[in-house]
């Protein structure tokens, strides 16, 4: 019964939270709900994946939201492994939950709004003893939207530390409903109410630079960091993080190519940028769309580009929720939501590969046949 009762709690939350991000949704009732607990879909590649936590306090920089501190981020680092440990990784921590659950609004029933998102099921394990490579591995930085927990694209990380990249997930203090810190403290979307997006991107971009330092400097703060090349780095990001990809390339050299899922680009630009960058969307995100920045980015990325929409998507397609929804029988978006899922992994690692791994896919010279959903805009600058 319990089971159950946290199933429609979820689909509850799926709804309610869909409907603030979106103005029009393809999301029904459903008429039953499974009782199992959703699982992200396992990833693709051929090696274990791990994943740890990692702490991080600036003590040279000032919250931006909340003065009186010091900027603290908390990081989810995935990373292929050895072999699997005997701690299945978790989603989100029970407060995490409840607080993403209070800032929907979604009709959840009390006794389970801590348990709502714990119940997902991930592929990766605490703490696995990373692999010895041969040689240092690629990272991809992971920004989540506005308000989202950095667990909400967890299994883009696990796709991609499941075929040899270390994958960097950034809880962004204060700018996500919930973020749980090791001393017990859980802190709320502190700037939710009144959102300057120009500075959560300039902020996004000191983030990502100060993770980057604290990673792969010295005396890095992850065990498995003098793995990481530091030449081969990428940010991917949805919605605000994906256009605070922008900001953050132009100011840290080190981030070589970037990607924009299905965010309004809110950062004022007129600077060119000459790294590879990849603009992924919703179907109203193309030229001449409602959203004229994607037009403005668009001329001002002089290096290799691409500009390209997924029919049948909405905005909170670009992550987990897509097939989490799907296996509580919502449908968010007109596209089944494992179809979402298996392109949105496809097309990054697609992306990653040929910019960070120096192996070109075919896939991002034009349409596809057996993809067609995907839309090319413009192939851009080869």
């Amino acid at each position: 019964m319990r089971r159950a009762l946290l199933a429609v709690a979820a689909a509850t939350l799926l709804m309610t939270g869909t409907a603030r991000a979106d103005s029009a949704q393809a999301g029904t009732t459903p008429a039953t709900v499974p009782p199992a607990a959703p699982a992200l879909n396992a990833p693709t590649g051929g090696q274990p994946v791990g994943m740890t936590t990692v702490h991080l306090t600036d003590e040279d920089r000032a919250d931006p939201w909340v003065p009186q501190e010091r900027r603290e981020l908390m990081v989810s680092v995935w990373y292929p492994a050895k072999k699997p440990s005997r701690t299945p990784a978790p989603y989100m921590t029970a407060e995490e939950s409840r607080k993403y659950v209070e800032a929907n609004r979604a009709a959840v029933p009390e006794e389970v709004a801590s348990e709502v998102l714990t119940t997902v099921v991930t592929h990766a394990t605490v703490d696995a003893q990373p692999v010895t490579a041969r040689g240092a591995l690629p990272l991809v930085v992971l920004s989540p939207g506005f308000g989202m927990p950095r667990a909400t694209l967890t299994g883009l990380a696990e796709e991609l530390a499941s075929r040899g990249y270390v994958v960097a997930g950034i809880g962004h203090n204060h700018e996500a409903a919930g973020t749980t810190f090791p001393d017990g403290r859980t802190t709320s979307c502190t700037t939710c109410g009144n959102p300057d997006y120009p500075r959560v991107g300039a902020v996004r971009a000191q983030d990502v630079s100060f993770v980057l330092d604290e990673l792969t400097g010295r005396h890095p703060k992850w065990k498995g960091g003098r793995l990481i090349d530091t030449g081969r780095i990428a940010m991917v990001g949805h919605s605000a993080g994906g256009f605070s990809a922008i900001p953050t390339m132009l100011d840290d050299p080190r981030v070589k190519a970037g990607v924009n899922m299905d965010g309004n680009f809110r950062f004022p630009n007129d600077v060119p940028l000459d790294r590879p960058f990849l603009m992924l969307g919703k179907p109203s995100h193309v030229p001449g769309g409602p959203d004229r920045t994607w037009d403005e980015t668009w001329t001002e990325l002089t290096g290799w580009k691409r500009w390209l929409t997924i029919d049948g998507t909405e905005h909170t397609s670009f992550g987990d929720m897509a097939s989490i929804g799907k296996q509580l029988g919502i449908r968010l978006q007109p596209l089944d939501g494992d179809r979402c899922d298996a392109l949105l992994r496809t097309y990054v690692t697609a992306f990653a590969d040929t910019h960070l791994k120096g192996r070109p896919a075919t896939l991002l010279d034009g349409p596809s046949t057996s993809r067609p959903e995907v839309v090319f805009h413009d192939r851009g600058v080869v």
